[in-house]
Protein backbone atom coordinates (compact mmCIF):
# COMPACT_ATOMS: atom_id res chain seq x y z
CA UNK A 1 0.00 0.00 0.00
CA UNK A 2 1.42 3.42 -0.94
CA UNK A 3 1.94 6.21 1.56
CA UNK A 4 -0.81 8.27 -0.04
CA UNK A 5 -3.26 5.38 0.25
CA UNK A 6 -2.28 4.74 3.85
CA UNK A 7 -2.87 8.37 4.74
CA UNK A 8 -6.18 8.55 2.92
CA UNK A 9 -7.58 5.68 4.95
CA UNK A 10 -7.25 7.74 8.12
CA UNK A 11 -8.90 10.91 6.82
CA UNK A 12 -12.31 12.32 7.55
CA UNK A 13 -14.19 15.25 6.02
CA UNK A 14 -14.60 18.64 7.68
CA UNK A 15 -17.44 21.10 7.03
CA UNK A 16 -15.82 22.20 3.74
CA UNK A 17 -15.69 18.64 2.46
CA UNK A 18 -11.91 18.49 2.58
CA UNK A 19 -10.21 15.48 4.12
CA UNK A 20 -8.67 15.93 7.58
CA UNK A 21 -6.39 13.51 9.40
CA UNK A 22 -8.13 11.48 12.06
CA UNK A 23 -7.36 12.79 15.55
CA UNK A 24 -6.15 9.33 16.58
CA UNK A 25 -3.37 9.46 13.98
CA UNK A 26 -1.97 12.77 15.22
CA UNK A 27 0.36 13.11 18.16
CA UNK A 28 -0.95 16.02 20.24
CA UNK A 29 1.88 18.24 21.48
CA UNK A 30 0.50 21.54 22.75
CA UNK A 31 -2.51 23.83 23.03
CA UNK A 32 -2.25 27.54 23.72
CA UNK A 33 -4.62 29.31 26.07
CA UNK A 34 -6.24 30.92 23.02
CA UNK A 35 -6.90 27.57 21.34
CA UNK A 36 -4.13 27.02 18.77
CA UNK A 37 -3.36 23.31 18.77
CA UNK A 38 -0.03 21.76 17.80
CA UNK A 39 0.26 18.19 16.51
CA UNK A 40 2.95 15.99 15.04
CA UNK A 41 1.93 13.73 12.18
CA UNK A 42 4.57 11.61 10.46
CA UNK A 43 7.19 14.03 9.05
CA UNK A 44 5.22 17.17 9.81
CA UNK A 45 4.18 19.51 12.61
CA UNK A 46 0.67 20.88 12.14
CA UNK A 47 -0.68 23.97 13.90
CA UNK A 48 -4.46 24.29 13.77
CA UNK A 49 -5.60 27.91 13.97
CA UNK A 50 -8.95 28.92 15.45
CA UNK A 51 -11.00 31.49 13.52
CA UNK A 52 -9.83 35.09 13.59
CA UNK A 53 -6.12 34.56 13.12
CA UNK A 54 -3.84 36.74 11.01
CA UNK A 55 -0.59 35.26 9.72
CA UNK A 56 2.68 36.57 8.34
CA UNK A 57 4.90 33.88 6.81
CA UNK A 58 7.89 33.38 4.53
CA UNK A 59 6.22 30.37 2.93
CA UNK A 60 5.89 29.72 -0.81
CA UNK A 61 2.34 28.62 -0.05
CA UNK A 62 0.12 31.58 0.83
CA UNK A 63 3.08 33.49 2.21
CA UNK A 64 3.13 37.12 3.28
CA UNK A 65 0.27 38.62 5.29
CA UNK A 66 -3.04 36.71 5.34
CA UNK A 67 -6.24 36.68 7.38
CA UNK A 68 -7.85 33.52 5.96
CA UNK A 69 -5.51 30.67 6.93
CA UNK A 70 -6.50 27.76 9.17
CA UNK A 71 -3.34 25.64 9.20
CA UNK A 72 0.41 26.02 9.38
CA UNK A 73 2.61 23.02 8.80
CA UNK A 74 6.34 22.46 9.20
CA UNK A 75 7.44 19.56 7.00
CA UNK A 76 10.62 17.51 6.81
CA UNK A 77 11.41 17.47 3.10
CA UNK A 78 13.46 14.36 2.31
CA UNK A 79 15.41 14.08 -0.94
CA UNK A 80 15.59 10.34 -1.48
CA UNK A 81 17.45 10.26 -4.79
CA UNK A 82 18.95 13.72 -5.36
CA UNK A 83 22.16 14.65 -3.58
CA UNK A 84 22.23 18.05 -5.26
CA UNK A 85 19.05 19.09 -3.41
CA UNK A 86 17.67 20.91 -6.42
CA UNK A 87 14.08 22.06 -5.98
CA UNK A 88 13.23 20.46 -9.34
CA UNK A 89 13.73 17.04 -7.72
CA UNK A 90 10.79 17.64 -5.38
CA UNK A 91 7.40 16.16 -6.17
CA UNK A 92 5.65 18.67 -8.41
CA UNK A 93 8.93 19.96 -9.82
CA UNK A 94 9.15 23.16 -7.79
CA UNK A 95 8.73 24.35 -4.21
CA UNK A 96 5.44 26.14 -4.88
CA UNK A 97 3.83 22.95 -6.19
CA UNK A 98 5.49 20.78 -3.55
CA UNK A 99 4.17 22.82 -0.62
CA UNK A 100 0.65 22.52 -2.01
CA UNK A 101 1.05 18.77 -2.52
CA UNK A 102 2.25 18.34 1.07
CA UNK A 103 -0.78 20.22 2.34
CA UNK A 104 -3.05 17.87 0.42
CA UNK A 105 -1.23 14.80 1.72
CA UNK A 106 -1.72 16.10 5.24
CA UNK A 107 -5.43 16.48 4.58
CA UNK A 108 -5.24 20.28 4.64
CA UNK A 109 -6.94 22.50 2.10
CA UNK A 110 -4.01 24.24 0.31
CA UNK A 111 -5.95 27.48 -0.17
CA UNK A 112 -6.21 27.98 3.60
CA UNK A 113 -2.83 26.53 4.60
CA UNK A 114 0.76 27.67 4.68
CA UNK A 115 3.86 25.54 5.08
CA UNK A 116 7.50 25.65 6.09
CA UNK A 117 10.13 23.19 4.85
CA UNK A 118 13.22 21.80 6.54
CA UNK A 119 15.51 18.78 6.73
CA UNK A 120 15.10 18.61 10.53
CA UNK A 121 13.35 15.67 12.16
CA UNK A 122 9.94 16.66 13.51
CA UNK A 123 10.54 14.56 16.62
CA UNK A 124 13.11 17.16 17.61
CA UNK A 125 10.59 20.00 17.75
CA UNK A 126 10.90 22.34 20.73
CA UNK A 127 8.07 24.40 22.23
CA UNK A 128 8.48 27.29 24.66
CA UNK A 129 5.78 29.47 26.22
CA UNK A 130 6.06 32.66 28.27
CA UNK A 131 3.29 34.92 29.53
CA UNK A 132 2.79 38.27 31.25
CA UNK A 133 -0.60 39.20 32.71
CA UNK A 134 -3.03 38.00 30.02
CA UNK A 135 -0.56 37.86 27.12
CA UNK A 136 0.83 34.44 26.16
CA UNK A 137 3.54 33.84 23.57
CA UNK A 138 4.47 30.40 22.23
CA UNK A 139 7.34 29.45 19.93
CA UNK A 140 7.31 26.14 18.03
CA UNK A 141 10.76 25.56 16.54
CA UNK A 142 12.76 22.93 14.68
CA UNK A 143 16.39 23.50 13.84
CA UNK A 144 19.68 22.19 12.61
CA UNK A 145 22.66 24.23 11.40
CA UNK A 146 25.51 21.73 11.33
CA UNK A 147 25.39 21.63 7.50
CA UNK A 148 24.48 25.13 6.35
CA UNK A 149 24.82 27.38 9.36
CA UNK A 150 25.88 30.74 7.99
CA UNK A 151 26.58 34.35 8.86
CA UNK A 152 24.76 37.20 7.16
CA UNK A 153 27.05 38.47 4.42
CA UNK A 154 28.81 35.14 3.87
CA UNK A 155 29.60 34.09 0.28
CA UNK A 156 26.47 32.85 -1.49
CA UNK A 157 25.95 29.23 -2.49
CA UNK A 158 24.17 29.98 -5.76
CA UNK A 159 22.64 32.73 -7.92
CA UNK A 160 18.97 32.25 -8.69
CA UNK A 161 18.20 32.36 -12.40
CA UNK A 162 14.98 31.52 -14.22
CA UNK A 163 13.33 30.49 -10.98
CA UNK A 164 15.89 27.80 -10.15
CA UNK A 165 16.24 27.29 -6.41
CA UNK A 166 18.65 25.09 -4.50
CA UNK A 167 17.56 23.57 -1.19
CA UNK A 168 20.48 23.17 1.21
CA UNK A 169 19.81 20.98 4.27
CA UNK A 170 19.86 22.64 7.66
CA UNK A 171 17.13 25.06 8.68
CA UNK A 172 15.72 26.80 11.75
CA UNK A 173 11.97 27.10 11.30
CA UNK A 174 10.02 29.26 13.76
CA UNK A 175 6.27 29.33 14.30
CA UNK A 176 5.42 32.19 16.67
CA UNK A 177 1.95 32.25 18.23
CA UNK A 178 1.02 35.61 19.76
CA UNK A 179 -1.96 35.65 22.11
CA UNK A 180 -2.90 39.23 21.34
CA UNK A 181 -4.36 41.39 18.58
CA UNK A 182 -1.31 42.65 16.75
CA UNK A 183 -1.55 44.74 13.55
CA UNK A 184 0.30 43.64 10.43
CA UNK A 185 3.14 46.14 10.81
CA UNK A 186 3.80 44.97 14.38
CA UNK A 187 3.83 41.37 13.14
CA UNK A 188 6.71 42.36 10.88
CA UNK A 189 8.36 43.88 13.96
CA UNK A 190 7.75 40.57 15.81
CA UNK A 191 9.52 38.65 13.03
CA UNK A 192 12.51 40.98 13.38
CA UNK A 193 12.64 40.44 17.15
CA UNK A 194 12.28 36.67 16.71
CA UNK A 195 15.08 36.64 14.16
CA UNK A 196 17.37 38.57 16.50
CA UNK A 197 16.49 36.13 19.30
CA UNK A 198 17.36 33.17 17.07
CA UNK A 199 20.74 34.75 16.44
CA UNK A 200 21.25 35.29 20.18
CA UNK A 201 20.58 31.58 20.76
CA UNK A 202 23.12 30.59 18.11
CA UNK A 203 25.80 33.02 19.24
CA UNK A 204 25.44 31.94 22.87
CA UNK A 205 26.41 28.49 21.59
CA UNK A 206 29.26 29.89 19.47
CA UNK A 207 27.97 27.88 16.52
CA UNK A 208 30.30 28.36 13.54
CA UNK A 209 29.42 29.47 10.05
CA UNK A 210 30.07 26.77 7.47
CA UNK A 211 30.99 29.39 4.87
CA UNK A 212 33.34 31.76 6.67
CA UNK A 213 35.40 32.12 9.85
CA UNK A 214 32.55 33.91 11.61
CA UNK A 215 29.93 32.84 14.12
CA UNK A 216 26.67 31.79 12.47
CA UNK A 217 23.63 34.05 12.64
CA UNK A 218 21.23 31.42 11.32
CA UNK A 219 21.05 29.06 8.38
CA UNK A 220 20.69 29.96 4.74
CA UNK A 221 17.15 28.57 4.56
CA UNK A 222 15.47 29.72 7.79
CA UNK A 223 11.71 30.32 7.67
CA UNK A 224 9.21 31.93 10.03
CA UNK A 225 5.46 32.13 10.56
CA UNK A 226 3.95 34.70 12.92
CA UNK A 227 0.36 34.32 14.12
CA UNK A 228 -1.74 36.97 15.87
CA UNK A 229 -5.23 36.71 17.40
CA UNK A 230 -7.55 39.35 15.92
CA UNK A 231 -10.33 38.30 18.32
CA UNK A 232 -8.28 39.14 21.41
CA UNK A 233 -9.32 42.18 23.48
CA UNK A 234 -5.62 42.86 24.07
CA UNK A 235 -4.26 45.22 21.42
CA UNK A 236 -0.46 45.51 21.13
CA UNK A 237 1.30 47.44 18.38
CA UNK A 238 4.95 47.22 19.49
CA UNK A 239 6.91 43.98 19.32
CA UNK A 240 10.35 45.54 19.59
CA UNK A 241 12.93 44.77 22.26
CA UNK A 242 11.77 47.63 24.54
CA UNK A 243 8.25 46.21 24.77
CA UNK A 244 7.08 43.40 27.05
CA UNK A 245 5.78 41.60 23.96
CA UNK A 246 9.26 41.77 22.46
CA UNK A 247 10.80 40.43 25.68
CA UNK A 248 8.42 37.46 25.70
CA UNK A 249 9.11 36.74 22.04
CA UNK A 250 12.85 36.86 22.70
CA UNK A 251 12.68 34.49 25.67
CA UNK A 252 10.52 31.94 23.86
CA UNK A 253 12.60 31.91 20.68
CA UNK A 254 15.95 31.70 22.48
CA UNK A 255 14.79 28.80 24.66
CA UNK A 256 13.09 26.84 21.88
CA UNK A 257 15.92 27.42 19.39
CA UNK A 258 18.57 26.15 21.79
CA UNK A 259 16.46 23.16 22.77
CA UNK A 260 15.78 22.30 19.12
CA UNK A 261 19.48 22.54 18.23
CA UNK A 262 20.38 20.34 21.19
CA UNK A 263 17.88 17.68 20.14
CA UNK A 264 18.59 17.81 16.41
CA UNK A 265 22.35 18.43 16.32
CA UNK A 266 23.53 17.77 19.88
CA UNK A 267 24.67 21.39 19.86
CA UNK A 268 24.84 22.27 23.57
CA UNK A 269 26.98 24.29 26.00
CA UNK A 270 28.67 21.00 26.93
CA UNK A 271 29.50 20.04 23.35
CA UNK A 272 30.85 23.54 22.69
CA UNK A 273 33.20 23.43 25.69
CA UNK A 274 35.97 22.01 23.53
CA UNK A 275 39.02 23.71 22.04
CA UNK A 276 38.81 21.68 18.81
CA UNK A 277 35.16 22.62 18.32
CA UNK A 278 35.98 26.31 18.77
CA UNK A 279 38.77 26.09 16.20
CA UNK A 280 36.64 24.41 13.52
CA UNK A 281 35.57 27.68 11.92
CA UNK A 282 39.22 28.47 11.22
CA UNK A 283 39.78 25.17 9.44
CA UNK A 284 41.72 23.62 12.31
CA UNK A 285 41.09 19.93 12.98
CA UNK A 286 42.92 16.95 14.45
CA UNK A 287 44.66 16.28 11.14
CA UNK A 288 46.16 19.73 11.09
CA UNK A 289 47.24 19.34 14.71
CA UNK A 290 49.05 16.09 13.93
CA UNK A 291 50.78 17.62 10.93
CA UNK A 292 52.10 20.42 13.18
CA UNK A 293 52.90 18.10 16.10
CA UNK A 294 54.86 15.61 13.99
CA UNK A 295 57.28 18.37 13.03
CA UNK A 296 58.14 19.45 16.58
CA UNK A 297 60.11 17.78 19.36
CA UNK A 298 58.75 14.72 21.13
CA UNK A 299 57.80 11.15 20.27
CA UNK A 300 55.70 10.78 17.12
CA UNK A 301 53.08 8.40 18.42
CA UNK A 302 49.92 9.35 16.55
CA UNK A 303 47.33 7.43 18.56
CA UNK A 304 48.76 8.66 21.82
CA UNK A 305 48.89 12.23 20.53
CA UNK A 306 45.26 12.17 19.46
CA UNK A 307 44.23 10.78 22.85
CA UNK A 308 46.13 13.52 24.68
CA UNK A 309 44.81 16.20 22.33
CA UNK A 310 41.17 15.18 22.75
CA UNK A 311 41.54 15.07 26.52
CA UNK A 312 43.33 18.42 26.62
CA UNK A 313 40.75 20.04 24.31
CA UNK A 314 37.99 19.53 26.90
CA UNK A 315 39.88 21.31 29.69
CA UNK A 316 37.60 24.26 30.62
CA UNK A 317 40.57 26.46 31.46
CA UNK A 318 42.08 25.85 28.04
CA UNK A 319 38.70 26.42 26.37
CA UNK A 320 38.47 29.76 28.16
CA UNK A 321 41.91 30.75 26.91
CA UNK A 322 40.98 29.57 23.42
CA UNK A 323 37.85 31.70 23.49
CA UNK A 324 39.85 34.76 24.53
CA UNK A 325 42.44 34.31 21.78
CA UNK A 326 39.81 33.67 19.10
CA UNK A 327 37.86 36.74 20.14
CA UNK A 328 41.02 38.77 19.65
CA UNK A 329 41.29 37.24 16.17
CA UNK A 330 37.66 38.22 15.51
CA UNK A 331 38.15 41.79 16.71
CA UNK A 332 41.22 42.19 14.51
CA UNK A 333 39.15 41.04 11.51
CA UNK A 334 36.39 43.53 12.45
CA UNK A 335 38.88 46.36 12.66
CA UNK A 336 38.35 46.91 16.39
CA UNK A 337 41.93 46.07 17.39
CA UNK A 338 45.13 46.77 15.42
CA UNK A 339 46.73 43.49 14.37
CA UNK A 340 50.05 44.20 16.07
CA UNK A 341 48.40 45.02 19.41
CA UNK A 342 46.04 42.05 19.11
CA UNK A 343 48.92 39.66 18.44
CA UNK A 344 50.78 41.01 21.47
CA UNK A 345 47.74 40.37 23.68
CA UNK A 346 47.25 36.88 22.22
CA UNK A 347 50.88 35.95 22.79
CA UNK A 348 50.53 37.04 26.41
CA UNK A 349 47.65 34.60 26.84
CA UNK A 350 49.56 31.83 25.08
CA UNK A 351 52.60 32.33 27.31
CA UNK A 352 50.36 32.11 30.36
CA UNK A 353 49.04 28.65 29.47
CA UNK A 354 51.57 26.66 31.55
CA UNK A 355 50.62 28.52 34.72
CA UNK A 356 46.89 28.36 33.93
CA UNK A 357 47.11 24.62 33.29
CA UNK A 358 49.23 23.97 36.41
CA UNK A 359 52.06 22.60 34.28
CA UNK A 360 55.42 21.45 35.59
CA UNK A 361 57.19 22.19 32.31
CA UNK A 362 57.17 25.22 30.03
CA UNK A 363 57.09 24.91 26.25
CA UNK A 364 60.11 26.36 24.42
CA UNK A 365 58.30 29.58 23.51
CA UNK A 366 61.44 31.01 21.92
CA UNK A 367 61.22 28.27 19.27
CA UNK A 368 57.46 27.86 19.05
CA UNK A 369 56.26 31.46 18.83
CA UNK A 370 56.82 33.38 15.61
CA UNK A 371 55.44 36.88 15.15
CA UNK A 372 55.53 36.40 11.37
CA UNK A 373 52.86 33.69 11.64
CA UNK A 374 49.19 34.22 12.42
CA UNK A 375 47.78 34.01 15.92
CA UNK A 376 46.02 30.76 15.00
CA UNK A 377 49.24 29.18 13.70
CA UNK A 378 51.06 30.09 16.90
CA UNK A 379 48.19 28.81 19.06
CA UNK A 380 48.11 25.46 17.26
CA UNK A 381 51.88 25.05 17.49
CA UNK A 382 52.02 25.68 21.26
CA UNK A 383 48.97 23.58 22.15
CA UNK A 384 50.22 20.79 19.87
CA UNK A 385 53.48 20.80 21.86
CA UNK A 386 51.48 20.61 25.08
CA UNK A 387 49.45 17.64 23.83
CA UNK A 388 52.49 15.86 22.43
CA UNK A 389 54.76 16.26 25.42
CA UNK A 390 52.14 15.50 28.09
CA UNK A 391 52.49 18.50 30.38
CA UNK A 392 51.62 17.45 33.93
CA UNK A 393 48.32 18.95 35.05
CA UNK A 394 47.30 19.98 31.53
CA UNK A 395 44.17 17.84 31.56
CA UNK A 396 43.10 18.34 35.15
Amino acid sequence: MSQKTEISTSLQSDETGFQLINENDKNFLWETSAGERVFRYDNSIIVELPPGRSTLTTSWLNGGYREDLRYIYNHQAIHECDDSHEATSLEGGCIEAYTSIIAEKLGLEPSCSTGLLTAANMRNVAISTHSFRDVEITAVITGGIEVNGGRAGDPASYYQEEGQFKMIPGTINTILLIGANVPHYAMVNASVTATEAKTVAIQQLMAPSQYSEGIATGSGTDMIAVVADTTSPIHLNDAGKHSKLGELIGKCVIEATQKALAQQSELTPHSQCNMLVRLERFGVDEGRYWKVASAIEGENRKARFYSHLRNLAKNPTLVGATSSVLHIVDEISWGLIPEKAGKRAAFSIIKGLPESLLAEEYPPFDRLLDEKDTIIENWVRVTAWIAKNGMSGASE
